[in-house]
């Protein structure tokens, strides 16, 4: 069994009690990375991250024998992974008792203490654009835009409709074009 076996492989190889770790560690190592960089794209720190990554493979290995197969198994985890991103920011806001004004200025400022920041280069412009935009925006377009996701797939992701989620990256994308134009 490999990285490369069908998530159908994996899963039934997850039910066999003497298979079940191996199982897991080969499901971790096939979605480890795509899941790492959609959370990164929603937390942005690399330690927030991997904290997040953690809890989302946690609740996997708590949840897995639970999994239906009513959608793909990378749908489900990225659904897992979603959710524990927005529950992170959301217990981050709580905890902070910086106003909105001031969340905003730091998100800015750990994008630009990066050591690779240039703000003269056009990515790092699209990520300061990407950091305006509102929660959910801000996720539809990062799962269409780099995760190249069908409005079907996120549609299960989110939960929410397929146009819902054609219009949310219409207006993410205008607002991250006008960003872009405007600095």
């Amino acid at each position: 069994m490999t990285v490369s076996s069908s998530d159908n492989e994996l899963l039934e190889r997850f039910r066999e009690p003497d298979q079940k770790e191996k199982a897991f560690e080969l499901i971790i190592k096939k979605y480890q990375e795509r899941l790492y960089w959609h959370i990164r794209r929603m937390v942005l720190t690399h330690e927030d991250t991997d904290d997040v990554l953690q809890n989302t493979f946690v609740k996997v290995w708590k949840s897995l024998d639970q999994f239906r197969g009513e959608s793909q198994l990378y749908t489900w985890l990225y659904r897992i992974a979603t959710n524990e991103s927005l529950t992170f920011l959301n217990n981050k806001k709580k905890n902070s008792s910086l106003s909105i004004d001031n969340e905003d200025y730091t998100i800015s400022n750990k994008l630009q203490s990066d050591p690779h920041f240039d703000a003269n280069k056009l990515e790092w412009k699209l990520q300061m654009a990407i950091q305006s935009l509102p929660e959910k925006q801000k996720l539809v377009f990062n799962l269409r835009y780099y995760d190249e996701m069908p409005y079907e797939e996120m549609s299960k992701v989110l939960e929410t409709s397929v146009g819902a989620l054609k219009a949310s990256y219409h207006h993410a994308a205008k607002k991250v074009e006008e960003y872009i134009l405007n600095h």
